[in-house]
């Protein structure tokens, strides 16, 4: 069994109901994965290495499944997931703007997390929400017809319910 020395191990029973229905089933790494994921919130190395061994594969492999697949995250994700729609009716919108001011205003780019552990911004290729373009979508709630300044706007706002100094 492999030891994770940084940080807590992760609470593998959170995952038994998942590994007792898939793990003999054959090609079910991905459904495990994206199960694993909702679990935790991301795929930390840890319970990688736990489905490696209940599936029967090595290590390798199921980190190669995680990386190649971009809907995978192997670092955890701020407290607001903000999706920012670069989908063609974004684009022509002007979405690169907005995505441009949400990067300048966090200090993150595509794929990170701010240093509070606030936001993760991700740039996706569609939030299936084209008559509201340019949208993002924060944590589930879309905010559409956007402005460089109506989204920092919305993430000034979300900073201030948190108790964080804008």
């Amino acid at each position: 069994m492999h030891s994770e020395n940084s940080g807590p191990r992760s609470d593998f029973s959170l995952l038994k109901e998942t590994l007792d229905t898939y793990a003999k089933v054959p090609g079910s790494l991905i459904t495990i994965l994206q199960k694993a994921q909702d679990i935790y919130g991301y795929l930390p190395k840890d319970v990688m290495y736990h489905i490696a061994e209940a599936v029967g594969t090595t290590p390798a492999e199921v980190m190669g499944v995680a990386t190649f697949y971009a809907q995978f995250r192997l670092t955890p994700i701020g407290k607001y997931l903000v999706m920012s729609c670069q989908g063609t009716a974004c684009h022509v919108n002007a979405s690169e703007r907005v995505s441009a001011a949400i990067t300048a205003y966090l200090g993150i780019a595509n794929g990170e997390t701010t240093e509070d552990g606030l936001f993760t911004l991700e740039h996706v290729a569609c939030l299936g929400c084209c008559s509201l373009a340019p949208v993002i979508m924060i944590n589930g709630e879309a905010y559409g017809n956007l402005t460089p300044d109506s989204a920092i706007a919305i993430l000034k706002d979300i900073r201030k319910k948190e108790g964080v100094e804008v």
